[in-house]
């Protein structure tokens, strides 16, 4: 008998030096730039063999570090035979950790008897590492590149012949309880090293399950890091293969990038056989004595019963296979470098060698929009928060030119005029281990290919960023002012944020709203609410126009009606640019609006109207604050640049971050004022000083007497510095601040009589 490379038999998981390992893992972890996701529900409990694709190095060792710290189960994994050539301390510690060499003589035996006893097993597929993520032909098929032939070929099927011997076993073991053939039953139980035969019985009867997964990296860079630049002191003459790992890997390693791991639908390896496999299987599994036996039904069968099981195993895998590749690169997390570079490639195969700005920018817009509502599809999380897309269609959005600057760099695609140019080196072929450096296009190409509605949405977007009706982008726009609300509530929830939002009191829903009349008078009015405040302040008022005839949208204020600590991250620009996206949106639904500000709304009304828009009839700002009756507000200034001074000095916060507010609508407004929010509202009042001059539009300048929040001076200060010839000053009877939202003294008849002068 020749000499087996190794041992029958391997080392078992050193369970004090893996859970050792893990913790490391866990510091390490906390080091690196790569910011680590899995997206999983009851897959991570439930599965025994994971498989990921595979694009870097470093990720072989991330999932079974991943799956303990969920469910506290250990798994094994498989590793090329060239770690295990020599007895190094490397090789020492892979085998007590659960790694085996890929070319084990007993390797499925030996992985089989691991999944019986409750251990997980993590396989990649793919083989070597797919770098560039090209894992479909043309026809549609799965397969991928192979460095050892150069030429593609099929994804392996090992993890569906694991899984089918097992439920091979597992049934065998269930004929010898029903046979009652104890003797064979207690062998076993010994062999597997489980406690009481009851345990064996269990495990006999979960299924196999099989859990596809993928690992998505964003965004993929290839600038020079430290990590190459501290090699190159050690090492001379590094292979291009070498650095290129370095470059692409490295930056993935050091510098900010998402690591999602997306975790799909489980994949029962015994539910794809068909009836006649499972009669035979019954018929062959009392004949299996152990693992062994079972996996040699290809290579060494018995009887004619056994050849055709080995047969129909291999057709089984084959197609379970199928069904696994398919499952992984359907979970891959979409980003917009992925549709940014699938339009691209698009443009390039039907000819088209240019594309103007704004129809890369709308087209991206389009292809999010229609995403976002496919269930199908996972989406990168930056894909679902506006603040990181919606800009989208002004071209200003960081991700695009992050993923433009890459590909200016790699001579891909070049800038001229109002159009960007696609450049002969995007079709050019490369090899596999420089691709990923020469067109990370193409790799971002290739990854989503396999799902096709990423390619249908883009080709339709673009066919459509030319004509798209501007209902329809208004209808989108405000569907991510809904977002944002959402997002700011997700964000601001932490238990680190408790100690002001536990005693927040706003109950009232403070979304923005949009109403449309039942019989439109073709005028609309954009409602913008005040500091501390949400739409519902407006909510009553805008129901009051909506009966008669106007289009009412109500804006909501970036950082308003989620958390005080929400609020005190925004600028004064933040709660402009609101108000600038709910007059494009209304403007798209009527030709001609007034705008109504309270208070901080008033200040943004005028600054709106200060840009001539001439889609504007009038503005009515109330109670817009330039004076306080609270002196204190003028230490404003001074107070936020103490905090700023405090938080560069030392790790705390500010002095003072927040003061008390005497709320008049504790049901509305915040019970904390961030003290830069009050800063922030002074930029605003001295930028509004400026644009009063340019406000030529009619405008209504409505205050109570007894204001006890914004002195009534204000007002007069207001009406002093407006040049319209068309100005109106109405001083109405009121103790309170709120005059809009409670109606006061007849303040709605006033606005009424407003607007009706300005329609004849």
């Amino acid at each position: 008998m020749p000499n087996r490379p190794y041992p029958d038999n391997w080392s078992d998981i050193d369970t004090t030096l893996y859970e050792r390992s893990v913790k490391v893992f866990g510091t390490v972890k906390k080091m690196l730039s790569v910011k680590m996701k899995l997206h999983a529900d009851t897959q991570v409990q439930q599965g025994d063999i994971f498989l990921f694709n595979h694009f870097s190095r470093f990720e072989t060792f991330i999932p079974q570090f991943l799956i303990f710290e969920q469910t506290g189960a250990y798994s094994c994994a498989i590793a090329s035979a060239e770690f295990f050539k020599d007895d190094t301390v490397l090789s020492c510690y892979l085998k007590t950790v659960g790694v085996f060499p890929h070319n084990h003589q007993r390797l499925f035996p030996l992985l089989a008897a691991q999944v019986l006893r409750g251990r997980k097993v993590i396989i990649f597929p793919e083989g070597g590492m797919v770098k560039d993520r090209r894992v479909m032909d043309n026809q549609g098929h799965y397969n991928i590149y192979s460095r050892i032939t150069g030429e593609r070929r099929k994804q392996h099927t090992g993890a569906a012949v694991l899984a089918q011997g097992i439920e091979a076993f597992k049934a065998t073991v269930r004929n010898a309880y029903a046979a009652r053939n104890y003797a064979q039953l207690l062998h076993w139980k010994e062999e597997l090293q489980f406690d009481t035969l009851d345990e064996l019985l269990l495990s006999a009867l979960k299924p196999t399950l099989i859990i596809p997964a993928n690992i998505t990296f964003y965004p993929i860079r290839s600038a020079d890091n430290m990590l190459l630049s501290g090699v190159d002191l050690f090492a001379d003459n590094l292979s291009f293969r070498q650095t290129e790992e370095l470059l692409v890997e490295g930056n993935i390693l050091l510098k900010n990038t998402d690591m999602d791991i997306r975790m799909g639908k489980a994949i029962d390896a015994y539910a794809v056989w068909h009836w006649w496999n499972r009669y035979l299987l019954e018929l062959v599994a009392s004949e299996f004595k152990n693992l062994d036996e079972v996996f040699t039904l290809h290579s060494s069968p018995k009887n004619w019963r056994q050849t055709l099981m080995g047969v129909y195993f291999q057709k089984s895998a084959d197609a379970t296979r199928d069904q696994y590749m398919k499952e992984i690169y359907a979970n891959v997390t979409v980003n917009l470098s992925h549709l940014a570079a699938t339009l691209i490639m698009y443009c390039l195969e039907n000819g088209q060698q240019q594309i103007s700005h704004q129809q890369f920018f709308t087209s991206l817009y389009i292809a999010v929009k229609r995403l976002q509502h496919n269930i199908h599809i996972n989406l990168h999380r930056s894909l679902l928060n506006p603040y990181e897309y919606s800009d989208l269609t002004s071209g200003k959005n960081k991700r695009f030119e992050q993923f433009m600057c890459v590909a200016q760099h790699a001579n891909l695609i070049s800038e001229e005029a109002c159009c960007y140019h696609f450049l002969p080196k995007l079709l050019q072929e490369f090899n596999f281990d420089n691709i990923r450096l020469e067109n990370p296009i193409a790799v971002y190409n290739n990854e989503v290919r396999p799902i096709t509605a990423v390619r249908d949405v883009i080709i339709q977007a673009l066919r459509e960023c030319d004509t798209i009706d501007m209902q329809q982008l208004a209808d989108w726009y405000f569907d991510d002012e809904c977002r944002y609300l959402a997002w700011e509530r997700h964000a601001y929830k932490k238990p680190r944020f408790d100690d002001i939002n536990n005693t927040e009191t706003a109950t009232a829903d403070p979304a923005p709203f949009f109403l449309q009349p039942t019989d439109a008078n073709g005028i609309g009015v954009l409602l913008i609410h005040g500091l501390l405040a949400s739409p519902a302040e407006c909510r009553d008022y805008g129901n009051y126009l909506v009966k008669q005839g106007y289009t009412v949208l109500g804006v909501r204020l970036r950082g308003h009606g989620s958390s005080p600590y929400a609020l005190r991250e925004q600028t004064y620009e933040d709660w402009y640019s609101a108000v600038v996206r709910g007059f494009t949106m209304l403007k798209a639904y009527t030709p001609r609006l007034f705008v109504t500000g309270f208070s901080s709304g008033g200040a943004l009304a005028i600054k709106l109207a200060a840009e001539q828009h001439t889609e504007i009839i009038g503005i009515t700002a109330l109670a817009v604050p330039v004076k306080f009756t609270n002196p204190a507000f003028m230490l404003v200034s001074l107070l936020h640049n103490t905090n700023q001074l405090v938080d560069w000095v030392s790790a705390y916060e500010g002095v003072k971050a927040f003061i008390d507010n005497d709320q008049e609508h504790p049901d509305i407004n915040y019970r904390h004022i961030p003290i830069k929010s009050l800063y922030e509202l002074r930029r605003l009042i001295h930028d509004m000083d400026d644009c009063l001059p340019q406000c030529r539009c009619p405008t209504l300048i409505l205050h109570g007497d007894h204001d006890p929040v914004v002195s009534v001076k204000s007002a007069y200060h207001v009406m002093d510095a407006l040049t319209t010839a068309h100005k109106q000053l109405n001083i109405v009877r009121s103790h309170q601040h709120g005059i809009l939202m409670d109606n006061i003294d007849g303040t709605w008849a006033i606005i009424d009589e407003f607007m009706q002068a300005g329609l004849k």
